[in-house]
């Protein structure tokens, strides 16, 4: 076997490994193969990269925002010239298919354009005042220090997406990647590095959520706690953030329903809600969770599923391009939804897909699956599944669908499919979401506002309310010599 990998963190300029001397190992889920391994940072070393951003905003702030945005630009410009390496690498430490792997790429590289372009664009406001000769001003202002908490399953753009609008209005950043992927991460520091952003702006800190994802929550120093991941770590950053009442933004789970009326286009609800589903192998937030179709098309519906279900190719997307899906991020993460299906299917669920593990090489890889006859209180229809598993209840009328979309502790996306205006108008305005589809796959647009309702999260992400996150508003009085009459 060869030699491991070995990538060290970016603290302040400088690339270093823990004095702890302790690693993580990182997994290749493809193959179940050891790949790399990253330091394992000490909640010491986490205070010290923290102070080292806090005192780089002191700096970092005065510089005109239109340099900042360079900056991202210059990011964007080096992600493009080496898109082919980190490909292979996405691939390789986070299992997705060729295609989306390069979609990830090379949308974080336009998302970082995005970001930059808002330099000149995002603003404040002059408003009347009643005093004589004065003029009362809305600034906007950076927070300070940013902390950016990435998940596993989008672990490049989600550096994008936290990171662009944090500099662009002149905050610094301290980012945890997933200890399951944290490599592109560190390779990204590279970047950084290369076209020269000052030292202490950008820094990556790698290790356990317990010791510097806790340190992040709670230190004084953060003006803001960027997380994406699940319901249970958000609840446990909110908890921590509130020692010290920072601002927090969370992107958590979802379970987001996929309506089909009986005038629906029925290819294309089939072809967008698998779409839908099967995108990054079913690891998703935005991905549908769960279907709800009128009686009078589910027979027709189910059966075309069914039939484009079965027919996606489970291979190693590394060494087969015509893989249609890949493996899941790890082996408790195929427990877990292999559970959640066969606990279903005892409940009285009905397998038209799929249904089963499958063995490729040591990789965690699950068949694209349809299941039937599940209620809307089971867990399957209540709980996420995180997997390539798409449940099917069927409704009589739209009351009952929307009730039932609406039943759940998630609110992030939701979509339907039907040809009545007034379907479609009743769904924009009673589903309880964060996003509602129509007509479409699910998936957000950089200049929109991705953001969660109910235990989906707080706060958002993407277009000018993204940017907005990272900035606080200061009001200004100036009050002039009244002048003479």
């Amino acid at each position: 076997m060869s030699e491991l990998k070995h990538y060290k963190m970016y603290v302040n300029g400088e690339f270093k490994d823990s004095k702890s001397g302790k690693l993580l190992t990182v997994i290749n889920p493809s193959t179940g193969e050891k790949i790399s391994t990253v330091p394992s940072a000490t909640r010491e070393e986490t205070q010290e990269a923290i102070d080292d951003a806090y005192e780089a905003e002191k700096t970092w702030k005065f510089v005109p925002a239109a340099t900042r945005g360079q900056y991202l630009h210059d990011v964007a410009t080096e992600v493009r010239k080496d898109a082919d390496h980190l490909i292979d690498m996405l691939q390789e430490e986070q299992g997705k298919i060729r295609s989306l792997a390069t979609t990830e790429i090379m949308f974080s590289a336009d998302y970082f354009d995005y970001m930059a372009s808002a330099a000149r664009t995002y603003e404040g406001e002059i408003l009347q005042s009643d005093n004589a000769n004065e003029n009362i001003m809305i600034t906007k202002q950076p927070i300070g220090v940013a902390a950016g908490i990435l998940p596993w399953n989008f672990p490049f753009f989600l550096i994008a997406r936290k990171m662009g609008p944090a500099l662009v209005t002149g905050n610094t950043i301290v980012m945890k990647p997933s200890s399951d992927t944290p490599n592109l991460a560190l390779e990204f520091a590279k970047i950084v590095d290369k076209i020269g952003i000052p030292k202490g702006v950008v820094n990556f800190v790698t290790g356990p959520g317990s010791v510097v994802g806790d340190e992040l929550s709670k230190n004084k120093k953060i003006g803001i706690i960027s997380l994406t991941g699940s319901v249970g770590s958000g609840k446990h950053v909110m908890a921590s953030a509130a020692t010290h009442m920072a601002k927090v933004s969370l992107e958590l789970g979802g379970k987001a329903p996929a309506i089909v009326m009986d005038d629906a286009d029925i290819d294309l609800a089939v072809q967008s809600i698998i779409d839908s589903r099967v995108d990054n192998n079913g690891q998703l937030c935005n991905n549908c969770e769960r279907i709800y179709v009128q009686e009078g098309v589910a027979d027709e519906f189910i059966k075309k599923l069914s039939a484009k279900m079965s027919a996606i190719k489970v291979a190693n997307p590394i060494t087969d391009k015509d893989s249609g899906i890949g493996p899941l991020i790890n082996q408790a993460a195929l427990d877990k939804v292999s559970g959640m299906v066969d606990r279903a299917v005892k409940a009285g669920g009905k397998i038209t897909a799929g249904g089963h593990k499958v063995q490729i090489e040591n990789g965690f890889y699950y068949e694209p699956t349809v299941i039937t006859n599940v209620k809307q209180d089971s867990e399957i229809i209540q709980d996420e599944i995180f997997g390539p598993v798409l449940p099917v209840v069927t409704f009589k009328t739209l009351d009952d669908a929307i009730e039932m979309s609406n039943d759940s502790d998630f609110g992030l996306t939701s979509s339907i499919f039907t040809k009545d205006i007034d379907n479609a108008q009743r769904a924009a305005n009673e589903l309880e979401d964060g996003e509602t589809y129509i007509n479409r796959f699910n998936f957000e647009a950089m200049n929109g506002s991705h953001s969660g309702w109910k235990e989906s999260g707080i706060g958002g992400d993407d277009g000018r309310h993204g940017i907005d996150e990272f900035l606080n508003t200061h009001v200004i009085y100036l009050q002039g010599h009244p002048q003479k009459a």
